[in-house]
């Protein structure tokens, strides 16, 4: 077995925290992005490739843990392997911890593939690309294992008329500045959108402000996306929501986003999320009157 290698460093700033006191979602998405584009130097596929072959390698399934809150001014560290190879594809983790603790912070699983810059169709890795990933292949720890997910297949692409169960949370145009050198939708602004439609969300649902609300937050456990297709500057999005299940402290919202215009999915998602004392720092249990209200709400079936 290989070992994990450093692939990106940087800090939290205050301009990534959200309402809730910590580094929003979002931006650990962007920095396992960064982290996977240094790894791709390692695997033969950095820049200079990139730029001979007009292909990258992007993700097409995510599966993200917070272990720890990360708040402004923690300094980081991203390390990754491999957990898979295969002729047109790998399986990539990456894990996130505090550069002085040592605590890990967040984990990330990525199956990603060596898509055409532009069309984003698939090619198959080259040979010295295999042969280099196979030598940083390592087993998956425990902490990057899932937990409240389960990491099934995903379903077949829903349609927007399908949603009539689900509650409208989040519309708007991509703009250039969320996209990538391609002009096509960041992974970090998949997750943006999701992390910003759940004030939206909690408002329909349960009344809940969060403007108003400064001692309850909320913080997100563990995430699943899938992306069925990338979306590009100027494509209008939309977003529907629902509740999958409620625990004992935790619930499971899905996501999933279209494209307005034309009524087909871009991405689905699931996330465990819990409610949050914000003054303790804490996960506290879901009351007995919400939990009444929010097992009222659930529609059987979602998934990602």
């Amino acid at each position: 077995m290989g070992e994990m290698i450093d692939v990106a460093r940087s800090s939290v700033q205050t301009w990534q925290s959200d309402q809730m006191g910590h580094m929003n979602v979002q931006f650990y998405m962007e920095h396992a992005t960064q982290g996977l584009a240094a790894l791709g130097i390692h695997l033969g596929l950095g820049p200079r490739y990139i730029a001979s072959e007009q292909a990258r390698l992007i993700a097409r399934d995510h599966h993200v843990r917070f272990l720890r809150e990360q708040r402004p001014g923690a300094p980081f560290t991203i390390r990754a392997g491999i957990l898979g190879v295969t002729d047109f594809g790998l399986r990539v983790y990456e894990e996130m911890w505090n550069t002085v603790s040592g605590e890990i912070a967040a984990t990330f699983t990525a199956d990603v593939e060596l898509l055409d810059e532009d069309s984003r169709e698939i090619k198959p890795l080259p040979a010295k690309t295999i042969a280099a990933a196979k030598n940083l292949v390592i087993e998956l720890p425990a902490h990057g294992a899932p937990r409240g997910l389960a990491l099934t297949p995903p379903r077949p692409a829903p349609k927007l008329a399908d949603t009539k169960e689900l509650v409208f949370t989040w519309q708007g145009q991509i703009q250039a500045d969320q996209c990538d050198t391609q002009g096509y939708l960041s992974a970090r602004h998949f997750m943006g959108v999701v992390s910003d439609s759940i004030p939206n969300l909690l408002g329909q649902l349960m009344g809940d402000d969060r403007s108003q609300n400064r001692k309850v937050g909320g913080a997100a456990l563990e995430y699943r996306f899938h992306y069925h297709r990338f979306p590009r500057a100027g494509d209008v999005l939309t977003l529907r929501s629902g509740l999958k299940e409620v625990g004992p402290k935790t619930y499971t919202w899905c996501h999933w986003l279209f494209d307005l215009e034309r009524g087909d999915a871009i991405a689905t998602a699931e996330a465990v999320a819990i409610s949050l004392d914000l003054e303790a720092r804490k996960a506290i249990p879901i009351p007995d009157e919400l939990r009444a209200k929010l097992e009222g709400l659930v529609v059987p079936g979602l998934g990602v």
